[in-house]
């Protein structure tokens, strides 16, 4: 018998991509209901060759339901995560809400899926920052091997991370420039359309940002508290996909011909790596696709034991909404959703 399920936040971009993958996925749902706020009543969402007609997420019985995929944003899912839960639904989060709670498992399902049998004490998993998952899923089986000590990282997002208006607002600011239109700023504080902006969320102590904060917390929660992380979180002029560009150092050596050879094998990771003009992936080349693509691997002769790489995904895949399904997945797998 298959399961119940709701993506709660229906109508945004993530919430679609959710949608889609679990039809593409063939997820094991013999109900599917598409929620959103009450403004969004009666509009229709695709699901596979089906359209859902959006529900109110305030007024729908969630003991009707057992899963419950959530992109409403970290003020909703405070409110409703657990409120869904204690009526019997297990919830994937994609907000930041519950990430660094400890009774909550911050999961990319490549990298520690057993973090899962958590799941049981308030029903309630949590998705990670969108960079911060493709970033695991490449550092997964090199901190395997030689244990990573430190990563020095620049993100490249895109505005897709942003939602909606920020896509929007890229493409009006583009198209104005071209016209000679004033650049209007709604989304962004600066110009996106050809720039770049060197800060995403708000600045915390000691000048660090609150993106640049979530992947050093989610990294040494998912994979080890004792790696030392710097970032720095840049939105670029692109719609779909993000790049990483990673400095990391090891504990022990190992080789750039050896960091290929065990990336090319690894879990939800495809290698492009040709010592050619066009031997790397481009976020452009990731959209779509639900691969974590790693690129330009090289020895950092900077620092001893040091690898330097490119690392692309479409975010509203594996950065979301893949992320997402493949949790719900594994805890379909391993009998956690009842």
């Amino acid at each position: 018998m298959g399961l119940k399920v709701a993506v709660f936040g229906a109508t945004g971009a993530v919430g679609k991509e959710m949608l889609t993958i679990l039809h593409e996925r063939l997820f094991p749902a013999d109900e599917m209901h598409a929620l959103a706020t009450r403004k969004s009543l009666g509009v229709e969402v695709s699901y596979g060759d089906r359209d859902l007609k959006v529900k109110d997420a305030a007024t729908f019985d969630y003991s009707k339901v057992d899963l419950v995929l959530m992109s409403a944003g970290g003020d909703a899912s405070r409110e409703w995560a657990p409120k869904i839960a204690a009526a019997g639904a297990m919830v994937v989060d994609n907000s930041s809400a519950w990430r660094m709670d400890e009774d909550v498992p911050l999961v990319v399902p490549e990298v520690n899926p057993d973090a899962l049998d958590g799941a049981r004490t308030k029903r309630i998993v949590a998705n990670p920052n969108c960079s911060t998952i493709q970033m695991m899923v490449a550092f997964k089986p090199l901190h395997d091997l030689a244990g990573i000590r430190r990563a020095s990282v620049s993100t490249y997002q895109s505005v897709s991370g942003a939602g909606h208006a920020a896509m929007d607002e890229l493409w009006k600011q583009t198209r104005g420039i071209f016209v000679n239109d004033p650049v209007e700023k709604e989304a962004f504080s600066k110009q996106i359309a050809f720039n770049v902006i060197p800060r995403i969320g708000d600045l915390l102590k000691g000048g660090v940002t609150t993106e640049e904060q979530k992947m050093v917390d989610e990294t040494r929660k998912i994979l080890d508290p004792a790696i030392r992380i710097a970032a720095t979180c840049v939105r670029v002029p692109v719609f779909v996909g993000h790049g990483i560009a990673a400095h990391v150092e090891f504990d022990k050596p190992v080789s750039a011909k050896d960091a290929r050879d065990l990336l090319r094998e690894s879990p939800g990771l495809m290698l492009v790596d040709n010592r050619e003009d066009d031997g790397f992936v481009t976020p452009v080349e990731s959209v779509g696709e639900f691969a974590v693509f790693v690129s330009r691997v090289r020895e950092d002769p900077s620092v001893e034991n040091g690898l330097a790489m490119w690392i692309v995904a479409d975010n509203l895949r594996k950065g979301a909404a893949l992320n997402a399904v493949q949790i719900a997945e594994t805890l379909n797998n391993r009998g956690l959703i009842d």
